[in-house]
């Protein structure tokens, strides 16, 4: 596992094949990084699936509306909601959308992100200024690149535990 420097803004991601380590980046987007922070403390992404998986291009989930594959689990619906929070205005910056980099899923409007974000693939530079990046995976990058591709994926993979370091 990766030397972790600030654990209060690291994520631990349990996948089925490994742990995967996210850098927060509260400097950049600091309510987006509060946000999954408060989400993952709750256990509110525990078992949410990857409903989007593009090969090449970014695994989606964090749906914690729709998404946990424990609790009267619809794919078809998986994708479609938030956390009853309210929405989240945009905090674009210089970062590019690099591999392992982490983006906050919206709808049209700029300003709708709420729990569901994607981890890239590959460097998606088309993305930058239009999605907020506000974190990066420091190691694991290897199990996110395993997760089942689909748009829905037949067999979705979920995330097993998202836990922030300092509480782990």
């Amino acid at each position: 596992m990766a030397d972790i420097k600030d654990p209060e803004n690291t994520i631990l991601m349990e996948l089925s094949g490994g742990t995967v380590v996210i850098e927060l980046l509260p400097e950049v987007a600091p309510q987006h990084s509060e946000r999954m922070k408060d989400l993952a403390r709750a256990g509110l992404y525990d078992n949410v699936c990857f409903h989007r998986v593009i090969d090449g291009f970014m695994a989606q989930t964090g749906d914690v509306a729709n998404g946990n594959m424990e609790k009267d689990f619809n794919l078809r619906a998986a994708g479609t909601g938030g956390s009853e929070l309210p929405d989240l205005p945009a905090e674009f910056s210089k970062l590019p959308h690099d591999r392992g980099t982490l983006g906050a899923a919206r709808s049209q409007n700029p300003n709708s992100a709420n729990s569901q974000f994607f981890i890239n693939f590959k460097d998606n530079h088309f993305l930058n200024g239009q999605y907020t990046v506000y974190g990066r995976v420091i190691s694991g990058m290897e199990h996110v690149d395993a997760i089942t591709k689909g748009e829905p994926p037949a067999k979705p993979d979920r995330m097993i535990s998202v836990k922030v370091a300092a509480d782990a």
